[in-house]
C-alpha cells in the first residue's frame, strides 16, 4: 500500500511539474493542427510475443496507466498489439504461444479492457523479426493472408497495421495482393466508425531506409485523392533520435526524394505520424516520465504546423506512435511499475488535448 500512495503521489507530482513548465505549455499552446492519432505500439511481458493468456487483473497492474494518466482518463488513443507473425497466421498454427494463427495473449478481454476505455485497438502483423515471415507468407498466398488478416479484424473488431520491413527486394506485388483482400472484406472507411476498416502500415523514420516500400505506398496507398491506407508510422530509428535529427526524418516523408531514381514522391503531412521511445533498456526516458523534456513537447511545433510540399493541403502530422509499453525487450525495465508514462505521454495527452475516442482523421 505505501508503495501504491508513493507511485502515486510521484506520479501526481509529475503531472503538475510537465503542466507548470513553461517549454511544456508551450506546447499545448502551440497554433497549428493538434496531434489525432496518440498511441503505443504495445509487447506485452514478453518482448511482444503475447505468447501467454493474461488476466484482466494482472494485465492492468502492469499497465494502468495507458488507461488513467492520473486523472481517470487514457493516456493514449489508440494501442497497438504488437506482433502477430504472419505466416503462422496464414497456416492458422497451434502452437505453444499461438492458437489458430493469433497469439494467445491477443485476447478480446484484452481488446476490450481498452476499447471500454474509449482507446482504439490494432493488431501489428510483422515487425523485423518477421520479416521472413512476411517474405514466405507473401509468396505462398497473400491472398489468403489479407483474407485470414480480415477475419482476425472482424473476430476482435480491431484494425490491422502491416509492418513488412523488408529493405531489399520487398514482395511488393504480393503486399497489393493482401490489401486488396483485406479491401474487399473491410472497405476504406473514411469517417473512422469501423474500427476493422482501420488498416496502417508502416514506413522508416525517413525516407532513406525500407525505400522501395515507402515508395510503393506514398505513390500508390497513402494518397488523399485514392486513399487505400490510412496512414502511415515513420517507425523509431536505431536508437532515440535529437529534436533535429526526429525533425529531419519527418521532413523527409514530406518532401519526398526527387532525386532517387525512381523518386520518392512526397507525404501529406496528415497521412503519418512520428514516433519515439518510450522504452529504454537502461534507463527511463523523458518521453515516458518528463513531458518538458520529451521529444513529443520539442518536435510539438513542427508536427502541428509542417506545411505540405507537393502532397495533401493541410499543414501538420497526423500524430505521434510510443514504442513500445510494457517489456518491448527481454532486457530493462521497459513501461511496468514504478516505471510508467503518466508523467511523459500522459502529460502530452494532457498538453495537446488528446481527442478521446479518435475522432475521424484528416483527409487530406
Amino acid at each position: 500500500m505505501r508503495h501504491r500512495l508513493r507511485h502515486r503521489l510521484l506520479v501526481a507530482l509529475g503531472l503538475l511539474g510537465a503542466l507548470l513548465v513553461p517549454h511544456a505549455a508551450s506546447a499545448s499552446a502551440a497554433t497549428g493542427t493538434p496531434p489525432q492519432v496518440y498511441g503505443a505500439w504495445h509487447c506485452s511481458n514478453d518482448a511482444c510475443v503475447w505468447g501467454t493468456v493474461r488476466t484482466v487483473a494482472e494485465f492492468d497492474a502492469q499497465n494502468h496507466w495507458l488507461i488513467d494518466r492520473g486523472d481517470g482518463r487514457p493516456s493514449v488513443n489508440l494501442v497497438v498489439l504488437s506482433f502477430v507473425e504472419p505466416l503462422k497466421l496464414l497456416h492458422g498454427t497451434t502452437d505453444a504461444t499461438t492458437l489458430n494463427g493469433v497469439p494467445r495473449g491477443m485476447t478480446k478481454d484484452i481488446v476490450q479492457y481498452f476499447t471500454s476505455h474509449g482507446i482504439r485497438v490494432m493488431l501489428s502483423i510483422g515487425g523485423i523479426t518477421y520479416t521472413d515471415s512476411w517474405d514466405s507468407a507473401l509468396a505462398e498466398n497473400p491472398t489468403l493472408l489479407g483474407q485470414r488478416a480480415a477475419a482476425l479484424a472482424s473476430d476482435l473488431g480491431v484494425g490491422i497495421e502491416i509492418d513488412y520491413e523488408q529493405n531489399s527486394g520487398p514482395d511488393l506485388t504480393g503486399l497489393q495482393s493482401f490489401i486488396s483482400a483485406y479491401r474487399a472484406v473491410h472497405p476504406y472507411d473514411a469517417t473512422g466508425a469501423d474500427p476493422t476498416a482501420r488498416l496502417t502500415i508502416d514506413v522508416a523514420a525517413g525516407d532513406r531506409w525500407l525505400i522501395d516500400l515507402d515508395r510503393k505506398a506514398t505513390a500508390d496507398w497513402l494518397r488523399t485523392d485514392t486513399p487505400v491506407l490510412d496512414y502511415a508510422n515513420a517507425m523509431v530509428p536505431s536508437r532515440q533520435p535529437s529534436t533535429s535529427s526526429a525533425i529531419a526524418n519527418w521532413q523527409e516523408h514530406v518532401d519526398g526524394k526527387p532525386t532517387y531514381s525512381p523518386p520518392v514522391p512526397p507525404l501529406a503531412p496528415a497521412k503519418f505520424t512520428g514516433s519515439v521511445y518510450i522504452s529504454d533498456q537502461s534507463k527511463s526516458l523523458p518521453e515516458c516520465t518528463d513531458f518538458a523534456n520529451s521529444l513529443q513537447n520539442s518536435t510539438g511545433s513542427f508536427t502541428r504546423t509542417v506545411a505540405p510540399n507537393g502532397a495533401g493541403t493541410t499543414s501538420g502530422m497526423l500524430g505521434y506512435m510510443f514504442w513500445a509499453a510494457e517489456r518491448p525487450s527481454t532486457r530493462g525495465t521497459g513501461t511496468t511499475p514504478p516505471n510508467t508514462c503518466e508523467g511523459g505521454v500522459g502529460a502530452g495527452a494532457t498538453a495537446y488535448n488528446i481527442p478521446l475516442p479518435m475522432p475521424a482523421l484528416r483527409q487530406n
